[in-house]
């Protein structure tokens, strides 16, 4: 089932397959923050322990991947979740424990975490051919910021015209739709261009002057939980956009420069210092 009942509500249930981030600021940390802002029951699959805080990844532990697929499975015996997303997936073992236990009926998100936000690889050459060739053509939506479509594609992207080839490109390799998120180009608006097999849409938001650790994550996370409460596609993006822009805007600073993702906007009026 993708609801739990207890005597007097039901909850809709979300998963998201990923690493964790001590800092709280990314993977499946701020996945479940996301998913208790989206309104949604959180539930965490486990594919790596990471040494990290906002501004840099010290060192990452894959788990291995039969580890990874027996969360998965044991998990599903119990409780279908409504949609799943993934994100840091480590290795090609990895992805395939993934594809090969996580039921081909759940809506899936794919965030394809390559590189930190402070530039620490997290994914070498045979995970990624592995990721576009089983993972990808599984996904419901795939939602790679601009260095992850250029990896992705090996197509350089310097406008919205070329983000929305590269998008097209990602598309074709078998998911439904397509985010090319803009976090990480220029101008005053943060632009998002969802790709579908009907044509583009552009999610706009201010661009914030600071760079933030895990909002990739919270955005992902964010369509996830709407997902799994049966919106659509487009408009769980919508209001994906709408969480992560809020979660931005309220980002906590810790000593370094980078600030974290704040779903919900948790101690919004202070710093972690």
């Amino acid at each position: 089932m993708s609801v739990l009942i207890n005597m007097t509500s039901t909850y809709h249930t979300a998963l998201t397959i990923a690493g964790s981030d001590p800092s709280g600021g990314a993977g499946v940390q701020v996945d479940l923050k996301t998913f208790a802002e989206t309104g949604v029951w959180g539930m965490a699959v486990i594919t790596a322990l990471t040494a990290q805080n906002a501004c840099r990844v010290s060192r990452v532990w894959p788990m291995e991947a039969k580890v990874v697929g027996e969360q998965i499975s044991t998990l599903v015996e119990d409780i279908t979740p409504g949609a799943a997303k993934t994100g840091m997936l480590t290795t090609a073992e990895v992805i395939r424990a993934v594809v090969d236990t996580l039921p081909e009926s759940i809506p899936l998100i794919v965030d394809p975490v390559m590189i930190s936000t402070s530039g620490h690889r997290l994914l070498d050459g045979a995970a990624i051919r592995t990721m576009k060739e089983m993972l990808i053509p599984r996904a419901t939506l795939v939602t790679p910021n601009i260095p992850e479509a250029e990896v992705l594609t090996g197509m350089k992207i310097n406008d919205e015209a070329e983000m929305i080839e590269v998008g097209q490109q990602i598309r074709d390799l078998g998911s439904r739709s397509v985010v090319i998120k803009g976090g990480h180009g220029t101008g005053e608006e943060s632009v998002d261009l969802l790709i579908g097999r009907e044509g583009e849409i552009r999610l706009t938001s201010p661009r914030m002057p600071y760079q933030v650790h895990g909002s990739g994550c919270c955005f992902s996370a964010a369509v996830t939980g709407f997902l799994a409460q049966g919106y659509g596609v487009e408009e769980s993006c919508r209001q994906g956009k709408v969480v992560v822009t809020k979660a931005i805007r309220d980002a906590v600073a810790g000593v370094g420069e980078m600030r974290m993702a704040n779903p919900g906007g948790v101690g919004r009026d202070y710093n972690l210092r």
